[in-house]
């Protein structure tokens, strides 16, 4: 306070120069502002010092012991705020890191390049389950070179005269295959081992049977699949399941369906796998021999009248026009339209609606890319009669979205539904889970359409400017021809091979980690990297392992995994 006393001009500039420069830091002022602004914030933090001396006369020496001590902080503690972060040399083994949670916010909510903390630990739970019935895990790993090995199925702890084990190392590798739920008493587990169809001890899971919450008989799909099929063939059918996806988004679906409960999207994956590739054999039948095998089988195919029937009736709900694909709504998501008066119960067996409807949610997969992820689905109504009226194809819809294709519905719109849909929508209602009865909106003209819809994607029987009108264009013979090429499709099989064991390696490396820490780059970078090889793959895979669509032949899927919306409409200029 003496050198204040004796010199207050000089104290009180300097803490004006003090407050100056920390109100402009802290406020992110630049230095070089332009004259105009500088002289209006100069006038404005001066303000204090230009009123008469009279008023300063209590503050003014507060003021400037301020000012003085922030100076002797600043001289003697800034050098060591300097050296303390100031970066560090880099050894030959430091990486950059980042987390895995950040890398695009762009992305919705609990998709790759979104997750809060606590959902990329859920991912990694997820992943590390899954990898251990695929027969996955860190000690079936080969070294970087050659990737995984072979997986093979974790050792039991059961010898073969029913004794238990005291082996630890088999202890441990028993408990990685089948210690997916926390309730399991340690007397469940050896008859888990020795009875696959029995995890849990029972022959539904005990979570579901006391939650009440297993609406599809999902547990009892798991424990078949465990019991009837490899791990080998387990993962197989997860990564031809995958096909053009990122696998973390696939995984995501599947835990935001169960609302971020590992055992549970667990067990719906499984079983989702097992009804794919036991129940309705989607990759190897539905998708593979699609409406060409379909063309032929319908006039051909004298020696099993089933067959040729189911075939007939499949290909006369896509020469109908019964559900199509056209554009994109507001969101960008593919909308399928179902003009639901041109079914009639009866008219097709209850087989080929469901393959119709699997085929028509299995092409619409195709238009989907991130950050799109959802469909959606209008119901036409117009014209609608309780002819038109089926609840076993519409049960199994709604099966097959809840429990199959999780979190592949964006929005679904009922468009002019008469009042005698009333009640049937009271029924209908009573079936849905509560997540999806909230993405059901109804609408009664084009005006509420547009809500959803811009005008000129609007089809004009819908009252919208879209005039485009479906017309099915027959299966050519040599659109398939691809299919024949063996040795092209081998090659790219194992091309697909050799990515999924590196991304299985680095998936390894990232889940075993905690979810406190950091990506190294690297790792971080690898997995998308490979995710996006396996992206190319596919579409490269596609024609030896894909028959043709419609969509195929509209121009709407092109070579390559284009995705033209619109083909040839002047609605194609608002995509």
């Amino acid at each position: 306070m003496t050198y204040c006393s004796k010199y207050p001009t000089a104290g009180r500039l300097l803490g004006q120069s003090i407050w100056t420069r920390t109100y402009c830091a802290s406020n992110r002022i630049s230095p070089t502002i332009p004259r105009t602004q500088s002289r209006s914030i100069r006038t404005s933090l001066t303000s204090f010092y230009t009123t008469p001396r009279s008023s300063q006369k209590i503050v003014k020496r507060g003021v400037t012991s301020v000012g003085i001590a922030l100076a002797i902080s600043i001289f003697f503690f800034l050098p060591f705020c300097l050296r303390e972060n100031s970066p560090k040399p880099a050894s030959q083994g430091d990486l950059e890191i980042i987390p895995l949670s950040s890398m695009d916010k762009s992305a919705p909510p609990g998709r790759p390049g979104n997750l809060t903390d606590d959902q990329e630990k859920k991912l990694r739970e997820l992943w590390t389950a899954a990898l251990n019935v695929f027969g996955v895990s860190a000690e079936n790993a080969s070294d970087e070179e050659s990737g995984l090995s072979t997986p093979v199925p974790p050792q039991s702890d059961i010898s073969e005269d029913g004794t238990k084990s005291d082996n630890p190392a088999s202890e441990k590798k028993k408990k990685k295959r089948i210690g997916l739920f926390s309730r399991k008493s340690r007397s469940n587990h050896a008859d888990s081992e020795a009875n696959p169809s029995k995890i849990g001890g029972s022959e539904s899971n005990p979570r579901y049977a006391q939650e009440g919450d297993d609406k599809y008989g999902q547990a009892k799909s798991y424990n078949q699949a465990l019991a009837s099929q490899s791990p080998e063939a387990l993962r197989t059918a997860f990564w031809s399941m995958v096909k053009h996806d990122n696998p973390d988004a696939l995984l995501l679906r599947f835990l935001r369906a169960r609302k971020w409960d590992v055992d549970k999207a667990l067990v719906m994956l499984i079983s989702t796998m097992h009804w794919r590739g036991q129940e309705m054999h989607v990759d190897d039948d539905i998708v593979y021999h699609g409406e060409g095998a379909a063309a032929i089988a319908s006039v051909s195919d004298k020696s099993n009248a089933a067959a040729k029937q189911e075939a007939s009736d499949f290909l006369a709900q896509l020469r109908l026009g019964k559900s199509f694909i056209r554009g994109v709504d507001k969101e960008g998501r593919p909308m399928c339209f179902i003009r639901v008066r041109l079914h009639r119960q009866g008219d097709q067996s209850e087989a080929s609606l469901e393959r119709f409807t699997v085929y028509v949610i299995e092409t619409a997969r195709l238009f989907l890319s991130p950050p799109v992820d959802t469909a959606a689905v209008i119901f036409d109504m117009t014209g609608f009669s309780m002819a038109n009226m089926d609840y076993a194809p519409l049960k199994f819809m709604i099966k097959c979205f809840e429990a199959n294709y999780p979190e592949s519905l964006g929005v679904v719109l009922i468009h002019k539904a008469p009042w005698v849909f009333q009640g049937i929508w009271n029924i209908i209602k009573g079936w849905l889970d509560p997540v999806v009865a909230g993405k059901i909106h109804f609408t009664r003209n084009a005006e509420e359409l547009e809500n959803f819809i811009p005008r000129d994607r609007i089809l004009k029987e819908l009252g919208g400017d879209d005039d485009w009108s479906y017309q099915y264009i027959e299966p050519k013979d040599d659109e398939n021809i691809s299919m024949s090429d063996k040795a092209a499709r081998e090659k790219l099989l194992d091309e697909r091979a050799g990515i999924v064991e590196k991304f299985e390696k680095a998936t390894l490396q990232w889940s075993s980690r905690n979810s406190e820490d950091k990506e190294p780059v690297s790792l971080v970078q690898q997995r998308i990297s490979l995710a996006d090889q396996l992206r190319l793959n596919y579409w490269k895979l596609d024609p030896y392992t894909r028959a043709r669509t419609l969509y195929d032949r509209l121009g709407m899927i092109q070579p390559g995994g284009h995705i033209e919306a619109f083909p040839g409409g002047v609605s194609n200029k608002s995509t």
